[in-house]
C-alpha cells in the first residue's frame, strides 16, 4: 500500500476508533451521578428485599488491631439472619468464635464460653443461646450490634426518590473487581459508598464510617435469593433481661 493511502487509513481508523470509544473513558472518580444511575442507586435497597436474601459477610476494625467480621446469611425479605461471629483481637489472644442469630428487635448469642456454668448457678437450665434486645442509640453501641443493623438496612420495601441522588453530593467512583464480579461504585455525600454489580445491578458491598470514627463497617453480598433464618426456640434460650447476672457472667 502505498505511504499516502496508508497514512490516510491509519487516519481513519483513528476516527473510528474515537467515534466507538467507551464513554465511560472520559469519567473521573468523583463525578456525578447520571440520571440513570440515580435511578440505580434509588432501587439498590428494594432489589434487596426483592431478591429475598443473600449471603454475607460483614467486618469491622477494632481497637489496636482488632478485627470482628460476621459470616452468614439475611432474610431481608422476613428481617432476620445469622451468623458466625468472629472476634480476632490482634494482640495474640485466641479469637473468640460465637453464633449469632438476629432481628431488628433481638439478638441471641450461641456458642458462649461460661455459659454453661452460669446458668448452673443461677438455677437455670442447660440451653444453648442467651438473647437480649440489639441496642441502639448514639452512645456505647456494642460493635456486634452496630453491624447486625447495617446489615438489616440494606433493605426496604419501596425504592427511594431518585431525585435525591441527583440533587445530593453523590459520585461516580469508577469500576472495580469484587469477588470476580465486575461492579462500579458510588459514593455519598454522608460518607458512605456501594458497589453495584454490572451484570445485575445489585448491590455487592456497602461501606460506612462507624459512628463518630474514622474506622468503616464493610458489608459484602453474595449469592442472593431468598433465605429462610430459623431463630432460636424459646426452650432454647435464656432472657437475659431477665436474669441480669447470667447476661453479666458471659459478657453480653
Amino acid at each position: 500500500m502505498p505511504r499516502r493511502l496508508l497514512a490516510s487509513a491509519l487516519v481513519t481508523l483513528g476516527v473510528l476508533l474515537a467515534g466507538c470509544s467507551d464513554p465511560e473513558a472520559d469519567r473521573q472518580p468523583g463525578d456525578p451521578v447520571t440520571a440513570e444511575e440515580a435511578g440505580v442507586l434509588a432501587g439498590l435497597l428494594a432489589r434487596d428485599t426483592e431478591e429475598g436474601g443473600a449471603d454475607v459477610v460483614v467486618s469491622a476494625p477494632f481497637g489496636e488491631g482488632g478485627l470482628l467480621t460476621l459470616t452468614g446469611e439475611v432474610d431481608f425479605d422476613g428481617a432476620a439472619g445469622r451468623a458466625q461471629a468472629v472476634t480476632s483481637y490482634g494482640d495474640g489472644r485466641p479469637d473468640d468464635v460465637r453464633t449469632l442469630f438476629f432481628t431488628r428487635e433481638q439478638i441471641w448469642f450461641g456458642d458462649v464460653p461460661g455459659l454453661p456454668e452460669a446458668l448452673a448457678a443461677a438455677g437455670l437450665p442447660d440451653v444453648p443461646f442467651v438473647r437480649r434486645p440489639v441496642v441502639t442509640g448514639p452512645d456505647a453501641v456494642p460493635l456486634t450490634d452496630v453491624l447486625v443493623t447495617v446489615v438489616l438496612n440494606l433493605a426496604a420495601a419501596e425504592p427511594d426518590d431518585d431525585a435525591a441522588f441527583r440533587t445530593g453530593d453523590h459520585t461516580w467512583e469508577g469500576q472495580r473487581s469484587i469477588d470476580r464480579r465486575l461492579a462500579t461504585v458510588y459514593a455519598g455525600e454522608a460518607g458512605w459508598s456501594v458497589a453495584v454489580d454490572d451484570t445485575s445491578g445489585l448491590l455487592l458491598q456497602y461501606v460506612t464510617p462507624l459512628p463518630g470514627q474514622e474506622d468503616e463497617v464493610t458489608v459484602t453480598l453474595s449469592d442472593h435469593g431468598a433465605r429462610t433464618v430459623a431463630l432460636p426456640e424459646d426452650g432454647q434460650t435464656v432472657d437475659a433481661a431477665a436474669h441480669p447476672e447470667v447476661a453479666a457472667a458471659v459478657g453480653v
